[in-house]
Order: structure tokens, then C-alpha cells, then sequence
């Protein structure tokens, strides 16, 4: 028998009824449930949550137009139809990737929670994505940026203040730019030199700082953020021009900035320093280990791209150097 979202833990039967969204009643139930799921369970960023339910509604989109109109009704046809569809609107390997993820994982909480008998996600195969190598700065650039922004600084003005910390700090740890703008001012421990971090799955973990991020974000705390604090700052280490707590947006635009004042060096974000910080660490001699906690990877595996970028590196300097290379 199907079991519809209606039928189980969704609420009420709604079959047929559109509920703003152009899904059948029960597609929109669950979609609306796997949401919550995300959000409480898991714990994903608001940004992940998004990107999740965006995908699924893209598929139960393409099984409406299939006269697929139940959870419980979904099989792998379906999600290959749907995935060899986007194929041929130039879809790139790696998106396909993620639809095809997220297919898998709300199919496999659909089974959980009895919207479905089975799970047709399992069935359901990726080719797999070359993973490219990220863009990196090197060591003396990365010195380079964080003397130009404390050059910037030296006037005592609160947002440059403000912007070399955020890029001592994510230099020094390597943490993402989501967690950078979570940070609140009591994760600062200062005489450790350590900062608490609230990572991806609401994981969290302790990373060291670097002297100068120490000295830093103290400039920042005591001569820059009680000139931009306000009514809405609350606990954030971090602020905007308004005072409220930074966000991704801002920090993207101030690294951004700086590195155009670097002659040759890349355009990279936030995730670039990050980047380059484990870049950096591996090849000063960190083990891999190490640099994965300091990451907050949850597998070895994603760490070990790093180990590729530093061969890479270490090709490119050698084709340039050696005489005969």
C-alpha cells in the first residue's frame, strides 16, 4: 500500500490540493516536514536548508509533471528522468551531483518516517566529480595581504580594525566564513589563544589562534567594536557598519578588496584563506590529522585535497626551477 504524506506523519489527507507552491497537498507536507528536519535535526546552515529543499522541490516538481502525486508513489525512474532532464538543460556534472545527493537523502528520510515503503534513493548512482584543486595564496602573498590590512588599520579607524581581524582570524584557523560571522566575543579565549568555533551539524570545536589574530581582534574589542556597537549587537564579536552581527556578504567584499591591492596575486574569498591556511600548515609541516580538526572536516578524505594542492605546488616551482625539468 502507498503511504502518502497525508497518511502518516504529515497531518491530514490533502491530495490534490495545491498549496502555493505548485505541489500536490502531500508533496508540499513533506517537503514542508524534510525542511524542519534539516533545520532541527541535522542542524544545517539556513544556507544548506535552502539548497536542500530547493533541489527536492525541483524533483517532486518534475514527478508532479510524471502524474506522480504521492511520496510513497516515488521510484528511481522517476529520479533518473528527472536527473537525465537536467543533464540536457546543461546541467554540469557536479550540480547533477548535489540534486542527485539531496534526492537520495530526503527519499532515505521519506523511508524513515514511514512516507514511503522503500527507498528508491538507493538505486540511484552518480558518476563521480573530478575534484578540482582550490586556488591558493602563497605564504609570502598571505603575508603580504595581512600587512597591507594592518597598514590600513594604523589610523585606529573601527572598520579596518574590524576587517584585519577578520582576516587575521581567518588565516589563522582556517574556520568557514559562516562560522567566522557566528563567532561571539566570549569564544575568544585570548590568554589560551584559543577561539571556540560552531561548525557545520552544530559540531563544535577549539582552534588555535595565531599571536597576531590575538593581537588583533584585542585592538578590535577595545578601540574598534564599542564605536559600532549598538541596541542590536548582542554578543557578536564581529559587526557591520549598523552594528548588527557581520554578515557572509561583508567579509566576502572586505577580502575581496584587499587582495586587489595585490599585484598577481588570485581573486579569492573567505574560503580561499581557508584554503590556504591548510595549504600553508601541510606544507610547514602539519600532520594531516591535525589540519582535519582544525578544519572541522567530519571525514580525512575532504582534508586530503590539501596533500594534492602541495604536490601540485611543489610540481609547478620545480618545472620552474630545475634545469632540466
Amino acid at each position: 500500500m502507498t503511504i502518502g504524506a497525508g497518511d502518516g506523519p504529515g497531518g491530514p489527507d490533502r491530495r490534490g490540493v495545491d498549496d502555493g507552491n505548485g505541489l500536490p497537498g502531500p508533496f508540499a507536507d513533506a517537503l514542508a516536514s524534510y525542511e524542519v528536519f534539516l533545520r532541527s535535526e541535522r542542524g544545517l546552515s539556513p544556507h544548506s536548508v535552502r539548497a536542500y529543499v530547493g533541489d527536492v522541490k525541483s524533483m517532486l516538481d518534475h514527478a508532479t509533471r510524471a502524474r506522480v502525486a504521492q511520496v510513497g508513489d516515488l521510484d528511481v525512474a522517476v529520479l533518473r528522468s528527472w536527473l537525465a532532464r537536467l543533464s540536457s538543460t546543461g546541467r554540469s556534472r557536479a550540480t547533477l551531483a548535489r540534486r542527485a545527493a539531496a534526492a537520495r537523502s530526503f527519499t532515505a528520510w521519506a523511508e524513515r518516517t514511514g512516507r514511503a515503503a522503500d527507498d528508491p534513493g538507493r538505486l540511484l548512482g552518480t558518476a563521480r566529480v573530478p575534484r578540482e584543486l582550490p586556488d591558493v595564496l602563497r605564504a609570502d602573498e598571505a603575508g603580504s595581504l595581512l600587512e597591507q590590512a594592518w597598514a590600513q588599520a594604523a589610523a585606529g579607524d573601527p572598520v579596518p580594525l574590524r576587517d584585519v581581524a577578520m582576516l587575521e582570524v581567518l588565516y589563522a584557523t582556517g574556520v568557514r566564513v559562516a562560522e567566522l560571522c557566528g563567532l561571539d566575543r566570549d569564544d575568544l579565549d585570548p590568554s589560551r589563544r584559543v577561539v571556540r568555533v560552531l561548525g557545520k551539524g552544530d559540531r563544535e570545536r577549539v582552534v588555535p589562534l595565531s599571536v597576531p589574530a590575538v593581537e588583533a581582534t584585542d585592538a578590535w574589542a577595545t578601540s574598534g567594536r564599542p564605536a559600532l556597537a549598538g541596541p542590536a549587537s548582542g554578543e557578536a564579536l564581529f559587526l557591520g557598519a549598523r552594528g548588527r552581527r557581520i554578515d557572509p556578504r561583508t567579509v566576502r567584499r572586505v577580502v575581496h578588496r584587499v587582495l586587489r591591492g595585490l599585484p598577481g596575486a588570485p581573486d579569492l574569498g573567505p574560503h580561499g584563506l581557508r584554503h590556504s591556511a591548510a595549504t600553508h600548515l601541510l606544507e610547514g609541516g602539519a600532520d594531516l590529522r591535525s589540519v582535519q580538526e582544525l578544519l572541522g572536516h567530519a571525514t580525512l578524505t575532504t582534508t586530503q585535497i590539501y596533500t594534492h594542492v602541495s604536490v601540485e605546488r611543489l610540481k609547478a616551482a620545480y618545472e620552474q626551477a630545475h634545469p632540466r625539468a
